[in-house]
């Protein structure tokens, strides 16, 4: 799957969130409100939510996203949603490595290379996830962090790693109200690009998020740096207006 070179991305993570109710209301704002947003746009829901949103958002400018996936095609794995099963419902994007599911859910880096393969299997692009803790970044270890992460994605996945999306969510910024300022996310964003140009000759292709409380407020700020090409946005993606705002601030 080809992506646009770096056109902006803007992806709403609405973890667990949501009902049948809520989500046709947010959906419905959120389509009367697209006039002139012209960045790529996703939204990541609840696996139980995948086949009312398929519906909600055919032929919409936004595309469906999921917020995990399987390390194992089929079996005996109960509660577990694998990749062939997520695109029966037309996703186009998947979280894979989330910090929640990293601390959460122990999930490893090689782990997460696992379903990264799953998901490109598909011909879905997975949205990988990389950060770190406020310890680590205290430590100076961010940078060493972050790339091992990447590293055994890029390992695992080398052959097709430009058709993947990065997302830096430092640890520290998710849901605590924190965010890294522009320069600091600049600095580690240009760090991943680096990474991916050693990696592949097309680097330039792969869009790297910023997924640290992102909002309307520091938007436009944060997506003026020049390796930060997108937003991975968890609460304010529920708020029709400002996720909107967002889109709009991406699509200038």
């Amino acid at each position: 799957m080809v992506m646009d070179k770096r056109m902006p991305l803007m992806v709403g993570n609405w973890k667990m969130n949501g009902s049948l109710s809520a989500n046709a209301t947010l959906v419905a704002d959120l389509l009367q409100g697209m006039a002139g947003v012209t960045c790529r746009t996703a939204v990541c829901v609840p696996s139980l939510y995948l086949s009312q949103m398929q519906g909600l958002l055919a032929g919409s400018a936004i595309d469906l996203g999921a917020q995990d996936v399987s390390a194992h095609a089929s079996g005996a794995y109960t509660g577990e949603v694998s990749s062939d099963m997520l695109r029966d419902f037309a996703v186009r994007y998947c979280i894979v490595g989330h910090s929640e599911r990293r601390q959460y859910h122990g999930e490893s880096d090689a782990m997460v290379a696992t379903k990264v393969q799953r998901v490109l299997a598909q011909g879905m692009t997975p949205i990988v996830c990389v950060g770190e803790t406020m310890a680590e970044r205290e430590a100076g270890q961010t940078e060493a962090v972050v790339k091992r992460q990447l590293a055994a994605v890029i390992h695992a996945n080398g052959h097709c790693i430009s058709e993947i999306a990065v997302a830096y969510e430092p640890v520290w910024a998710v849901g605590t109200g924190l965010t890294a300022s522009p320069e600091q996310a600049q600095q580690v964003h240009a760090i991943l690009r680096a990474q991916l140009r050693a990696a592949t000759a097309h680097a330039d292709r792969v869009s790297i998020l910023y997924g640290g409380s992102m909002n309307a407020a520091n938007a436009a700020n944060l997506l003026a740096q020049a390796d930060v090409d997108g937003g991975l946005i968890g609460g304010a993606s529920l708020k029709a207006p400002d996720f909107l705002s967002m889109l709009k601030t991406a699509s200038r």
